[in-house]
């Protein structure tokens, strides 16, 4: 079905695209499509400028951007898995929901994230009902309130997905199921383990930080699941895969850590297989007008400073992630603006760094854990001054 959006702006055609799950009414996916009133010379014009961000960086800044970025995973991600658990995104929620302050609600929607991710991608085996969602957050409640530890968690998760998935996908098409998965910038492997958990499929995940890839194969190791994910410490500009090995290409959140966009892209659909979908789901500047050739020198500021605390380079837009992607010939490309689906996200770890056991562990953690959550407040208002987005960007590599 196709619909307008009512918006100051021009009106821009939508179409509904797999609307989630949750009860009473799925929040509306609307998907902007991007080939609308754009020429030849033009859409070449865009190219340029969305890879031009980035080629001016100078090996020694890209080695310094890598370097913090390990040692900021290295000294945060101990503090963030005691307090949120081992998924290290955003959580995915209803519009205007209520959220309440249980870690349990939290840590749900960040499952969520993920299933929504796979929906919106058209990848096979989402929640049939909300029995599954429902499991989670019953037994996230309990596990907090009687302090179960993280081995009878790892047993219980191991029976509870290996019989749910079992159930679940016998339904589908197994050809049509994730097999080979990477997942880029992997943190300490939460979607890596649930991946393999929910297809069966043997994942590896990438990441920059020593600690974080450690820590994910122990994970891996306790939940019974060594043989299925593995995690190494590489690049994802400079993957160590041969072409084509992937049949599902997984990017959480990591996107905006790459300093050169385009290499990012081209490394995504190298190693994706033929066939294969690949998800990426990252933070964005807005996209610019007709007449804008940059962003505002407030937005761009704003922006800076964020960069600085979270080792980022330049950002770019979801049309520039788009007009990348078109320039590899890949097929089925669909963006979405998923910011209100993540509103709660920010004040929740904000409640949660300014709680007794979120302050001790950032004093313990080191100066970049605690500068990056000084800048915490900057994303809120980010995101409300309509100069942040949440984007969800999927597309398919041709047969």
């Amino acid at each position: 079905m196709l619909l307008y959006q009512p918006c100051s702006r021009p009106p821009q055609l939508l179409f509904h695209n797999n609307p989630p799950l949750s009860p009473p009414t799925p929040p509306l996916l609307r998907i902007r499509t991007t080939r609308l009133l754009h020429s030849r010379a033009s859409r070449a014009t865009r190219v340029a400028a969305a890879a031009s961000s980035t080629s001016s960086t100078t090996a020694m800044e890209v080695g310094e951007l890598k370097k913090g970025i390990a040692e900021l995973y290295d000294q945060s991600s101990g503090v963030w898995e005691d307090i949120w658990g081992d998924h290290m995104h955003h959580g995915f929620y209803d519009p205007d929901e209520t959220v309440s302050g249980s870690g349990a609600d939290h840590r749900a929607a960040q499952i969520r994230m993920i299933q929504e991710a796979l929906r919106f991608a058209g990848v096979p085996g989402g929640f049939k009902n909300l029995e599954m969602v429902i499991s989670i957050y019953e037994f996230e409640t309990f596990k907090d309130k009687f302090h179960i530890s993280n081995t009878v968690q790892a047993g219980y998760w191991a029976a509870f997905f290996s019989y749910n998935v079992e159930v679940h996908l016998d339904t589908e098409d197994p050809d049509k199921r994730p097999k080979n998965v990477v997942d880029v910038g992997c943190g300490i492997g939460g979607s890596s383990r649930y991946l393999a958990r929910k297809y069966g499929a043997k994942c590896v995940g990438i990441t920059l930080s020593p600690i974080q890839a450690d820590r994910a194969n122990a994970l891996a190791a306790a939940e019974g699941l060594a043989e299925k994910a593995s995690f190494q410490v590489a690049d994802a500009l400079e993957q160590p895969f041969p072409d084509g090995q992937f049949d599902l290409v997984w990017s959480m959140e990591s996107g905006e850590h790459m300093p050169d966009k385009r290499k990012f892209v081209t490394e995504l659909a190298r190693v994706a297989a033929p066939g294969a979908t690949i998800i990426i789901v990252t933070w964005c500047h807005r996209d610019l007008g007709p007449s804008e050739k940059s962003l505002q020198p407030w937005e761009k500021e704003h922006l800076k400073k964020i960069c600085n605390a979270y080792y980022l380079p330049e950002w770019c837009s979801t049309a520039d992630y788009v007009q990348l992607l078109e320039s590899l010939s890949l097929e089925d490309i669909k963006a979405a603006d998923w910011s209100q689906y993540v509103a709660p996200f920010w004040p929740a770890v904000i409640r949660s760094a300014l709680s007794w056991k979120g302050i001790t562990s950032l004093l313990r953690s080191g100066l970049k854990t605690i500068r990056g959550a000084l800048v915490m407040p900057l994303m809120i208002e980010g995101y409300k001054k309509d100069l942040i987005k949440f984007a969800i960007i999927t597309c398919r590599k041709p047969e």
